[in-house]
């Protein structure tokens, strides 16, 4: 994504004593604008940051598959 497009939600982040806060904004939710706050504490901020993570590999793996080993793999 270049500077220049516009997008359709936002994400704000802030640290807090004991963990963290995640504000998702999106712009247009059946219509209306809608903003998630989720207030995390530090092993809830980790799992969701491994989840986050391990979506993102497993949608690289499906855009971009690897070929077949010779051995099947």
């Amino acid at each position: 994504m270049n500077g220049q497009q516009e997008r359709d939600w936002s994400l704000a982040v802030a640290a807090l004593p004991d963990g963290v806060r995640l504000e998702l904004g999106l712009a247009d939710l059946s219509g209306t604008p809608f903003t998630a706050i989720l207030a995390l504490d530090r092993r809830e901020a980790r799992d969701l940051a491994r989840a986050l993570l391990a979506a993102s590999g497993d949608a690289a793996e499906r855009t971009f598959p690897r070929p077949p080993s010779a051995n099947g793999d």
